[in-house]
């Protein structure tokens, strides 16, 4: 029927999306700050890209967007689970699936046609970016207090070793942001399904 419009994203899903957007955004811009301060390996982030001015402020910025990360994180996780959505999204996930749609993507071939649903690729990015939230989040909580959480500690070798593994699992959603939006761009029309979920 002509002039019926779907639903693709309900608001729920909307708003903690672009919650979760902004949150990410403040932690990497704050965190490349706090890294600057001590870094891990031989290379500094340039001042004009990082949040918060000195230490101090990069750490108050980094706890605010912390707590805003986790608290509507686990909403988003849960309103997935609660509505069914991650099963009816992103299963069957399949590597011979996710190999072709690759092969598609990289050949121009990928068709964009219905944005209510995801292809192979676009599965396996959005859930590989939420483990690694969790690695994330996780790591974080043993820079931010090693002694509090000795098993966490453990389990990822060391505190130097949890920097490290910070780090990656950052780098990790900041490669995921730049082909997210770069994606965006070639399919303009799933931000605007983003913005009004139709």
């Amino acid at each position: 029927m002509s002039g019926v419009t779907t639903t693709i994203h309900p608001v729920w899903l909307r708003v903690s999306h672009w919650i979760n957007a902004l949150a990410v955004v403040l932690m990497v811009m704050s965190g490349w700050r706090i890294y600057d301060a001590s870094p891990i390996f031989s290379f500094s982030i340039p001042t004009a890209m990082t949040l918060g001015g000195w230490l101090g402020g990069a750490l108050q910025w980094h706890f605010a967007a912390m707590w805003l990360l986790f608290i509507n994180g686990i909403f988003y996780l849960l309103m997935n689970i609660v509505t069914g959505r991650i099963g009816r999204k992103y299963f069957p996930l399949r590597p011979r699936d996710i190999w072709i749609d690759l092969r598609k993507a990289m050949s121009g071939k990928l068709g964009h046609g219905d944005l209510s649903r995801y292809n192979a690729v676009q599965k396996f990015a959005y859930l590989v970016v939420v483990l690694d939230l969790i690695v994330l989040v996780l790591s974080g909580l043993v820079v931010w207090k090693s002694v509090q959480f000795p098993l966490l500690r453990d389990l990822m070798g060391s505190y130097d070793n949890a920097r490290i593994v910070h780090f990656v699992a950052m780098s990790i959603v900041v490669a995921f942001f730049v082909v997210h939006i770069a994606m965006v761009a070639l399919v303009p029309k799933s931000f605007l399904t983003m913005v009004r979920g139709r």
